[in-house]
């Protein structure tokens, strides 16, 4: 189950029995708020942090002005929302130290992901924060193979990466690090640190010792958000031994229940600054408060959907798209292209989500393949068919067919489709591939 699922179906439910109330009542209120209660106990959720978080919107609510046109539902709603975000963090987070080279530490516990979440941050910050030369620096000496693994992430990723193989003093590794740093001109350095499976004295000796021979600007939990009610008490004692200025959250799209997402904040004080969202590197997103309270409410989150849409459909394709589905010439190579594009933004059913009201749908486990056959059988087909379809006569799809290793009926049900998404483009004002037409297929 997706994070936060269970959290947004239960206080979905509460919503509903709030409707048709004339207003807010302290009975009311009080049983929406202890089945609140109940529903972000059962996420994980740190029992301090939802006993203030729904003594917060009891003042809230019990203090509300009935506002005209406005429902007790909508005004109950609001105030959640409200309390979500400020519980989550504060919008406006803190932008990371102008200072350059910049030096961020990351610790956590063994299996938090440090090691892939310095390789997607050094991609990260390179992309859309204008590093130009970023250095990862391996700094666990402990885990079987740890450096081997951030040099090749890093070489993948056309990322510098310092090890040493051969020293196991990781104080002199990481001051090591450093001097490679500054004879190459690296601007950014990350340092991956060892964990382990608990905190324990060996740990926080290690951590405060590299602390105070690199300086660093930026020190980053990396905490699996899959922690659950342990969550708080990682967050405070590395906050105690090392002091943080951020928290990065990984496996936010596993079936973590988000109690560590919703805890850690008002636990510690530190923002949460990242979150990875996948195994890829690329997937590694800016933390907004507001738009996870979204999501938790079942309101959707359109704006981050947009976003990698952006990422992802090339400006000058789209327009040359427009222009050709406008002219009716809208042909296979473009569909193709488009459904690559989808594709490339991930999973149908995390996709999905996004849209308000669609966190309970379930997707088709049938439509991911879908796609791969329509690909298959587009790329099993001439460069002349491709862009002029009509051709295609009952020789060519029983070629077409073999070639894909699917069957006839397969190419015809495509070519059928085909045809009615080349009208719909037509009458399209703004001609773009819509995903409702690619999923249909």
């Amino acid at each position: 189950m997706p994070m936060f699922e269970s959290i947004t179906e239960k206080i979905s439910n509460i919503f509903k029995n709030l409707r048709g109330l004339g207003k807010l009542s302290e009975q009311n209120i009080a049983e929406a708020l202890g089945e609140i209660r109940s529903a972000l106990l059962s996420a994980d959720v740190n029992f301090s942090v939802a006993n203030n978080f729904i003594q917060r919107v009891k003042t809230q609510c019990l203090g509300q002005v009935v506002i005209q046109n406005v429902t007790p539902e909508q005004q109950f709603t609001k105030i959640i929302f409200d309390e979500l975000v400020k519980l989550l963090g504060d919008e406006s987070a803190p932008e990371l130290s102008s200072k350059r080279p910049l030096k961020i530490l990351l610790v956590g516990l063994h299996g938090s992901g440090k090691t892939t979440t310095a390789v997607k941050l050094a991609k990260f910050l390179k992309t859309k924060a204008n590093f130009s030369r970023p250095l990862t620096i391996g700094c666990d000496i402990y885990r079987p193979a740890a450096t081997d693994q951030l040099e090749t992430l890093s070489q993948q990723t056309a990322i510098d990466c310092y090890v040493d193989h051969n020293c196991k003093n990781v104080i002199e590794i990481a001051h090591s690090g450093v001097r490679y740093a500054e004879k190459n001109g690296c601007d950014l350095l990350l340092f991956d640190t060892a964990g382990r499976l608990q905190i324990d004295e060996n740990l926080i000796r290690e951590i405060r010792d590299i602390s105070a021979k690199i300086q660093p600007d930026e020190v980053f939990l990396v905490a699996d958000s899959a922690l659950g009610q342990e969550a708080a008490n990682v967050a405070r004692s590395f906050h105690a031994a090392v002091p943080l200025t951020g928290i990065i959250l990984t496996k936010l799209d596993g079936d973590s229940r988000g109690g560590a997402a919703l805890s850690m904040k008002e636990v510690t004080g530190v923002p949460i600054r990242y979150v990875g969202t996948g195994e890829k590197i690329e997937s590694l997103e800016i933390f907004h408060p507001s738009r996870i309270a979204q999501r938790i409410l079942g309101m959707g989150d359109v704006v981050s959907l947009v976003e990698k849409a952006q990422e992802q459909i090339d400006e000058k394709q789209a327009k040359e798209l427009e222009k050709k589905a406008k002219k009716g010439k809208f042909d296979m190579n473009d569909f193709l292209q488009q459904l690559q594009s989808i594709q490339k933004m991930g999973p149908m059913e995390s996709l999905i989500k996004h849209f308000p009201g669609m966190h309970n749908i379930e997707i088709d486990p049938k439509t991911g393949d879908k796609m791969k056959h329509t690909q298959a059988i587009i790329c099993s087909m001439t460069p002349k068919e491709r862009s002029r379809p009509e051709i295609i006569d009952g020789s060519r799809r029983l070629r077409i067919a073999k070639g894909c290793g699917l069957s006839v009926q397969k190419v015809n049900m495509l070519l059928k489709n085909f045809k009615q998404i080349q009208v719909m483009m037509k009458k399209m004002k703004n001609s773009r591939a819509n995903l409702a037409s690619l999923l249909g297929m």
